[in-house]
């Protein structure tokens, strides 16, 4: 017998409590108790983890590239904790792209995305005018995954 209650129309458990929401709805779905089940919100959770590893993807690309241009247009600058950062977010994207093999089909908008962002960031952070970082990305997407490549 199932500890998950029938859901009400008027239910607003996914409101106050996603948790518990999520225990339920997963207790109906191994039931097969699929006429039960509150489909706006769980078609809208399971379109919001992919919507997260994208994300996240974007995040550690954007993160990645502003090193990559801070290290290429400050070169005086270079430290440890840049070395770091590269290697700690090549690692990421290799995770994610393991755990998420279909993103690697999304990777052009992800980088459009995520360079305009790094672009941004690098010129901020270095104090460098933004007309000094190329208008689109100038490393290719292998570059990126290599894990020796630093622009000189």
């Amino acid at each position: 017998m199932s500890n998950a209650p029938k859901v009400d129309p008027a239910d607003d458990l996914y409101d106050r409590d996603g948790y518990a929401w999520s225990k339920r709805e997963a207790d109906l779905l191994r039931q097969q108790r699929f006429g039960e089940i509150d489909l706006a919100n769980v078609i809208e959770e399971i379109e919001s983890v992919g919507r997260s590893e994208w994300r996240a993807l974007k995040s550690s690309y954007r993160v990645l590239i502003q090193h990559l241009l801070k290290w290429q247009y400050q070169a005086e600058r270079r430290s440890r904790s840049w070395t770091d950062t590269i290697r700690t977010q090549r690692t990421n994207i290799e995770s994610d792209e393991e755990d998420s093999p279909s993103l690697k089909r999304e990777t052009r908008t992800i980088l459009t995305a995520a360079y305009r962002l790094a672009r941004k960031d690098a010129a901020d952070e270095t104090g460098l005018p933004l007309s000094t970082f190329p208008e689109t990305c100038p490393y290719t997407v292998e570059q990126l995954r290599d894990r020796d490549f630093l622009p000189e």
